[in-house]
């Protein structure tokens, strides 16, 4: 997929990972894992939120300042992290999506090593 990623790449991309479900959140899709937020997307669909870890998050915030930064504040701290959707490709927002999903999966949902 060319172009810049919209809402409905992400909504594709979130939701074919393992146990995810869409929900409202404050008028914003939200996409959850085990009852867990691990991204929320603007309702015009120009930023995506994900939740890294704090090296991830340090270290794509390094590679694609254009693109990603942390939220300001508390929640960033906490790994909350904005991304641009039309500064990535698709590529990159899987990535994201799945780095933010695996840090907050039940173990059961994981792929077991060698998967």
């Amino acid at each position: 997929m060319a172009g810049p990623v919209t809402l409905e790449d992400v909504r594709r991309l979130a939701l074919a990972l393992p146990g995810v479900a869409e929900m409202d959140h404050h008028g914003a899709p939200s996409f959850r894992v085990g009852g867990k937020i691990f991204s929320t997307v603007r309702p015009d669909g120009s930023r995506l939120m994900v939740k890294l870890g704090p090296e991830d998050q340090e270290n794509l915030c390094e590679a694609h300042p254009e693109a990603i930064t942390p939220v300001p504040g508390y929640w960033g701290r906490k790994g909350a992290t904005y991304v641009a959707l039309d500064h990535i490709d698709a590529d990159l927002a899987q990535m994201l999506l799945g780095l933010a999903w695996q840090g907050i999966a039940p173990t059961k949902l994981r792929p077991g090593p060698g998967s």
